[in-house]
């Protein structure tokens, strides 16, 4: 705002509805963020809602769960960490019961959003909630280790050693977004997407040890980091250098 910014798309996270039942939220549900995340995102729409004027046009983007191939890709988004255990091992690993509900959004889908809603007039969106998402893609985590079993050829659903449910639990709407920015039109469903990530996956060799290594997990990536002494506490860098 300082720098005469005047529109500012706000990357926040369906994360914010944390813990709730099967009801399908909209943006007017409770918040009730679990995880340090969910709560600086609430906290970051908060911020940012007292600073919205008529100079000022701030719009929050609640986005489902990520996946789908991109350059830098998230190996702990739960598709891609299914789809990777299952190409690798032969085992859909669930590390929760299959219960908790998560929808779930393309990569691509989301840059879309991001493109429709800059296209339309800042006052239809101004100081607005909108879940980025796709409809019908609400799944139970049960549901997405089906999907990955058949898009995996010979593999099995499996679940991690006192694999219990997870506290994040929700199912969102985005008829918000449909309805309000009517050029916003997700292209892909999770079908789709585990099958552009085995394929993706075969292509360049990916192995168990990579994605479930620190490399592609940041809070490994992150603890050595500082153990190493790269980084302090705050994880400010400390000025030694990282070869």
């Amino acid at each position: 705002k300082e720098a005469g910014v005047r529109r500012f798309l706000f990357s926040s996270s369906c994360s914010n509805y944390g813990a709730s039942d099967d009801t399908l939220l909209d943006e007017d549900a409770p918040l009730r963020p679990v995880t340090a995340y969910g709560r600086s995102k609430v906290l970051a729409e908060q911020g940012l809602a007292e600073l919205a004027d008529r100079d000022f046009s701030p719009t929050y983007l609640r986005s489902a769960t990520a996946y789908g191939v991109s350059p830098r890709l998230r190996f702990d988004l739960v598709l891609n960490n299914l789809v990777a255990w299952a190409h690798t091992t032969g085992s859909v690993h669930l590390k929760s019961d299959g219960s908790p509900w998560r929808p779930i959004v393309h990569i691509e889908d989301i840059a879309r959003a991001y493109l429709a809603v800059l296209d339309v007039a800042a006052d239809i969106v101004h100081d607005r909630a909108f879940n980025v998402g796709a409809p019908g893609e609400n799944f139970r985590m049960r549901e997405l280790a089906e999907i990955v079993r058949d898009t995996v050829p010979g593999s099995d659903v499996g679940f991690a050693e006192g694999a219990s449910p997870d506290v994040r639990c929700y199912r969102v709407s985005a008829s918000r977004l449909t309805s309000t920015v009517p050029a916003y039109k997700p292209a892909w469903t999770a079908r789709a997407g585990a099958a552009q990530l085995y394929a993706a996956y075969k292509k360049v060799g990916v192995t168990l040890d990579e994605f479930e290594g620190r490399k592609y997990r940041r809070i490994d990536h992150l603890r050595w980091l500082m153990q190493e002494g790269f980084v302090d506490s705050t994880l400010r860098p400390t000025g030694k250098e990282n070869r």
